[in-house]
C-alpha cells in the first residue's frame, strides 16, 4: 500500500514537471484571453525602452570641443560661423547654443530666460513615452492580477457545480491555470519598471549637462572684455 502510494506520488509529481516545461505559447493560451492586454503590453515597453535609449544616447553624444569653439567664434565675432556649427548639429545642447546665439545684444535675462525655454523643450522631448512605460509597469499586474481573480471565480464556480463530485484536479487546474496571468503580468511589470528608471536617470544625466552648457554660455557672454 505504501509502495502504490509512492508510486502515486511520484506520477504526480513527474506530470506536474512536464505540464511546467510545457511550451510558452501553450502556457500563455491557458492563461485566456487576459494574456492578450499583457502581450500588447510588453511589446509596448520594449518599443518605448529602445525607441527612448537610442534617442537619450544620441542626445549625450557632444563633441568636448564644440563650446570651445563658440568661445572662439564669439570672440572673433564671427556669429554666422557659430550658427553653422550649432546648425550643423543635431543635439540639445547645439539647439539652446543657437538660441542663445540669435538673442545676443539683449538683457542677459532675456538670453537666459530664451535658453531655459529651450532646454526645458528638450527635455520634454526626451521623456516622451516615459508616462505610458509607467503606465505598463503598474498597470501590466494589475491586469494579470485581475485575469487570476476572474480564473479563480470560475474555478470555484465549477467545483460549486460539482459539489457532490469535487475533482481535485480539476480544481487545481483552474487555480494554476489563473495564476499564469499574474506572473505574466508581474514579469512584465518588473521588466517595465527597471526599463523606466534605466532611462529617467539617463535623461538626469543630460539634463546635468544641458545646465553644464547653458551656465558655461552665459559665463562667455559675461566676458565682453574678451571678445
Amino acid at each position: 500500500m505504501l509502495q502504490a502510494d509512492v508510486n502515486e506520488a511520484a506520477e504526480i509529481v513527474a506530470r506536474e514537471a512536464g505540464e511546467i516545461k510545457m511550451p510558452f505559447i501553450e502556457l500563455a493560451q491557458k492563461g485566456g484571453w487576459i494574456m492578450l492586454p499583457i502581450i500588447f503590453l510588453s511589446f509596448v515597453a520594449v518599443y518605448i525602452f529602445f525607441e527612448r535609449f537610442f534617442a537619450v544616447r544620441k542626445a549625450t553624444q557632444i563633441d568636448i570641443n564644440f563650446m570651445n569653439r563658440i568661445k572662439d567664434y564669439i570672440y572673433d565675432e564671427k556669429l554666422d560661423a557659430a550658427l553653422a556649427l550649432c546648425q550643423s548639429l543635431n543635439n540639445p545642447a547645439a539647439r539652446m547654443v543657437e538660441k542663445g546665439i540669435h538673442r545676443i545684444g539683449r538683457p542677459l535675462n532675456d538670453v537666459n530666460a530664451a535658453i531655459e525655454n529651450i532646454g526645458k523643450l528638450e527635455i520634454y522631448k526626451l521623456e516622451k513615452g516615459l508616462p505610458l512605460l509607467a503606465t505598463v509597469a503598474g498597470g501590466a499586474p494589475m491586469i494579470g492580477f485581475l485575469g487570476t481573480v476572474m480564473g479563480m471565480v470560475r474555478a470555484f464556480y465549477d467545483m460549486s457545480q460539482q459539489a457532490n463530485n469535487i475533482d481535485v484536479g480539476l480544481l487545481s487546474n483552474g487555480i494554476y491555470t489563473a495564476l499564469i496571468t499574474t506572473v505574466a503580468g508581474l514579469i512584465v511589470g518588473i521588466i517595465a519598471y527597471f526599463a523606466y528608471n534605466v532611462l529617467v536617470a539617463r535623461i538626469e544625466k543630460v539634463v546635468f549637462k544641458l545646465e553644464g552648457t547653458m551656465s558655461e554660455f552665459m559665463d562667455l557672454l559675461n566676458e565682453p572684455s574678451k571678445r
